[in-house]
């Protein structure tokens, strides 16, 4: 009996794990997902990287089966045909769309199916794949890239041509940066917008007031027309030679257009000089009277080799009958000390009371 003990336990184990086998192998034909399968033929028309046998098979992404073989297609090198077994309730139909789908950070192939209504056509030949299905997003980006390889190929001539206008237009963008930065700060002021700007402080010729040995009258009335001069001088602006922005001249102007300036000061120091003959203006309706013409010809500062305010103007007397009867030129300067509003509206004045009192002599001895 102790003999025999051991052989009868040894049977019962080996009984019990063959029962075990049988019983774990009953559980996966009914119960784990190896019960009955439908089986399809599927054709792909392009390669379907890394798809193995084994490989799932999805159902609008629920797995239903797997990939049970790989062959070439005879027919053609370019394709494959796999054959898939699903479980027999998935709804594969005529109309089912299949496709290829990488999963996952390494992009593991699945074959994938979903399903289209409205057609319950049984399935009775091979499912072909859509277009691209093989395609995972690594061939997708160098498929792309090799289009915009050949786009860029084909438009090289415009291309360069662009890029070299791109790059003509950013250096005169960087030679004229300052007088960009002036027209958005206009805009900005125009529109309301950034920093006020500060109070313009005005400055202003004065009319001479004496005339120490000069005649203490004219000949005649006459009439003064308003002054001409070219663009750049009608401004109110402090203006330089060369033209050039300067420092401590932004807030800095005239009192009026240099031209309207000019002209009502030379009025105002003729009526000094002697009221009862001093000139009318252009617009007093006066005929019959001799015309005295004036152009301003300068009215800046000379940066070189000294700073110096300079004023130029020419002027023509012209008699009723509009024969010219004299002309002349006159011109002066004055050093200014410092490059600075307040010292160069003092050299101005300084300089354009000399002119007044030379005008006013010539006519006096011309009229």
């Amino acid at each position: 009996m102790e003999i025999r003990a051991p052989y009868i336990v040894v049977g019962a184990l080996v009984l019990s794990a063959i029962a075990g086998i049988f019983g774990f192998v009953y559980w996966l034909n009914n119960s784990g997902g190896m019960g009955k399968r439908d089986t399809y033929q599927v054709v792909f028309n392009e390669p379907v990287p890394g798809l193995l046998v084994g490989a799932a098979v999805l159902f609008n992404g629920i797995r239903v089966g797997e990939v049970t073989s790989l062959e070439i297609s005879a027919a053609d090198p370019h394709g494959v045909r796999a054959t898939v077994a699903v479980n027999t309730n998935t709804p594969v139909r005529a109309n089912t769309r299949v496709g290829l789908d990488f999963q996952g950070l390494t992009g593991v192939p699945v074959v994938s199916l979903e399903g289209e209504g409205g057609n319950d056509a049984p399935v009775r030949g091979p499912l072909v794949a859509e277009k691209g299905a093989g395609q995972s997003m690594t061939q997708a980006a160098r498929a792309a890239l090799r289009r915009v390889d050949d786009v860029l190929s084909d438009n090289a001539g415009p291309l360069h041509a662009t890029i070299g206008n791109l790059n003509t237009f950013s250096e005169g963008l960087a030679r004229n940066t300052s007088r960009v930065d002036s027209i958005l700060a206009g805009l900005e002021r125009m529109t309301g917008g950034g920093s006020q700007p500060g109070r313009k402080i005005v400055y202003d010729l004065h009319p001479a007031a004496t005339f120490d040995g000069l005649p203490r009258s004219l000949d005649g009335g006459f009439v003064m027309a308003d002054a001409t001069a070219i663009a750049r001088l009608q401004t109110q602006r402090f203006l330089f030679s060369p033209d050039q922005e300067v420092v401590g001249f932004d807030n800095a102007q005239w009192s009026d257009s240099l031209p309207a300036l000019v002209q009502a000061r030379l009025i105002q120091s003729f009526e000094n000089f002697d009221i009862a003959h001093a000139p009318l203006r252009a617009d007093s309706g006066a005929e019959g009277l001799p015309r005295l013409l004036m152009d301003l010809r300068q009215f800046e500062i000379v940066l070189s080799p000294s700073p110096r305010a300079v004023i130029a103007f020419s002027v023509r007397l012209v008699d009723a009958a509009g024969h010219l009867k004299a002309a002349r030129i006159f011109e002066d300067a004055a050093p200014i000390g410092a490059i600075s509003a307040p010292d160069a509206a003092a050299a101005f004045d300084k300089v354009f009371a000399n002119l007044q009192r030379q005008l006013i002599a010539w006519m006096a001895a011309t009229s």
